[in-house]
Order: structure tokens, then C-alpha cells, then sequence
């Protein structure tokens, strides 16, 4: 299987290209807009991945009214593409943004979600889903992935990535804000998870369509992150009673493990540990 990754934003794209291996290929900007080096490259490919949870220029806030714009723009190339070759699964990832925060702590972010994206990359992610999914069939299959919130480290800048990194480096100056009251849930997954759980999704595309919603299936109350964090660096969180633009809940962990036979394997103690290592 020949995999072609799309939307490389230096994080979750070289950990798919290390769990696949040579058969996998990284589309630069420059190939996207060669009219005659991609349609070549992809009649290769069994499979393209498009990273779909940002914008092409990531120097964009999330809110900035150009993203739709630029998401779109790059969907459109990907997608007129992959409708002109036979036998390419298109596997969208993006995050659980275009969901709505969930009303308990007994609900689920799943497949069956309702939409409503949060801002305008949210927005853009799923215009490009709703495209993806028009052209869906035996020949196209299109495998959408919605994902918790990714830790790790870039390895290009060796920077920290997702919500425990970013506290983590706070903690550093003596103190931290945390988001919320601290009752709040969250669901974090490793970055070395998502990319096999992908891996998962490529070796078994769904008949023509599907969509998944990946984490640990398991949250973190922020009050008990904080208190590990505060521990080990000696600093003091901070509460914000807003909750700001953070995704609470859980992934259905259930529905997960009926569509992927990856299982997450890092622990969020290895995910704290990480994140306070790398500072």
C-alpha cells in the first residue's frame, strides 16, 4: 500500500510517514500546485491522507476570515485529484472542533455527533468533509477521523504540541493557568497513537464512507492534571472560571474500538512525563 500525506503541518504528518514507512510520501506545497507531479504521484497512491484540522498557513489565527478560504482552496485540488483516480481511499483527519462541547459527562463525542463547527477552521474542516463525502463510493471510499487533543513533540522544533505541553511549559515561571473551574474533562491522546490508529484506518477502508472520533477514550479532570503538574514542578495552578475555547469530554471508546484495532498505548503519566522532560 502506497499512501500520499497532504496538509503536512510538521507534527501529525511525520509520525504517519514514520509509522508507514517508505511506501509513504509527504506533498509538499510545490507538488500540490504541479498540475502534471501530482496526478503522476497519486496514480501510485492506494491511499492519500489530508490533514484537515488547520490552515495551510498556519500563521493564521483559527478566527481569521481567510482560512475558509485557503482550506478550501487546497481541498479542491486534493479532491478533483483523488475523484480522477480509481481505487484511492481518502482519509480526512481533523479534530473534534466542529462538534459542540458535550451537555454531560456521560455523553460521547462519536460518529453520530451533532455538527456545529467553533470557529472558522472548524468550519473549513468540515466543508472539506461534506465535499469528500458527495464523491464517496466502492471506488473512493472516504474515511473521516476527528481527533481529541494530540500531545507530543515536533520533531523538526522540537516543540511540545496539545494541552498538557502547553501547561507544562507555563509551570515553568512558578505558575499556570488552567482553563475552567477544574471539574472539567478532557480527553488527550498521544501523537504515536494517532498515527497508528490512521494506520489502522488505511488497512481497513469502510465500504465507501465513514467517520470516527479518535482519543484515549478515557478523560483527565483538569483539577488532577494540574495537582500532577504542580507537584512535580512546584508551581501553582491558576484557575480561569471560563472555560475559553477548550473541547471537553470524552471519545466514545466503544465505537472507536469497533472501527480501529489500534488500541492507545500511551499513558497519560507518559504523556505528563514527556511534555515535562521537553522544557
Amino acid at each position: 500500500m502506497r499512501v500520499a500525506i497532504s496538509g503536512d503541518e510538521g507534527f501529525i504528518a511525520h509520525y504517519l510517514k514514520q509509522e508507514l514507512g517508505d511506501d509513504c510520501q509527504i506533498l509538499t506545497p510545490e507538488i500540490l500546485a504541479d498540475g502534471d507531479m501530482l496526478p503522476a504521484i497519486l496514480a501510485s497512491c492506494n491511499a492519500i491522507v489530508h490533514l484537515n484540522g488547520h490552515s495551510p498557513d498556519q500563521s493564521l489565527e483559527r478566527s481569521d476570515q481567510d482560512v475558509l478560504r485557503l482550506m478550501r482552496d487546497e481541498a479542491r485540488v486534493i479532491l478533483k485529484n483523488v475523484q480522477s483516480h480509481q481505487g484511492i481511499h481518502l482519509v480526512l483527519v481533523g479534530s473534534l472542533r466542529v462538534h459542540p462541547n458535550p451537555r454531560r459527562e456521560d455523553e460521547y463525542y462519536s460518529s453520530e455527533s451533532s455538527l456545529s463547527p467553533r470557529d472558522i477552521t472548524a468550519e473549513g474542516q468540515l466543508w472539506v468533509e461534506e465535499s469528500a463525502l458527495e464523491h464517496a463510493m466502492d471506488t473512493h471510499p472516504v474515511s473521516i477521523i476527528r481527533t481529541a487533543n494530540v500531545q507530543g513533540i515536533s520533531p523538526a522544533e522540537n516543540k511540545g504540541h496539545g494541552v498538557v505541553h502547553h501547561l507544562c511549559r507555563e509551570a515553568m515561571f512558578g505558575f499556570f493557568n488552567v482553563p475552567g473551574t477544574g471539574e472539567e474533562v478532557k480527553d488527550v491522546i498521544h501523537v504515536k497513537d494517532v498515527a497508528c490508529m490512521i494506520k489502522s484506518i488505511l488497512d481497513n477502508p469502510p465500504p465507501t464512507r465513514g467517520a470516527v472520533a479518535v482519543g484515549r477514550g478515557q478523560g483527565v479532570r483538569m483539577s488532577e492534571l494540574a495537582e500532577i503538574i504542580s507537584q512535580a514542578t512546584g508551581a501553582s495552578p491558576q484557575y480561569n472560571s471560563q472555560p475559553g475555547e477548550e473541547v471537553w469530554g470524552i471519545v466514545d471508546g466503544y465505537e472507536m474500538s469497533q472501527r480501529i484495532e489500534h488500541k492507545p498505548e500511551v499513558s497519560i503519566q507518559e504523556i505528563i512525563e514527556e511534555a515535562l522532560s521537553n522544557q
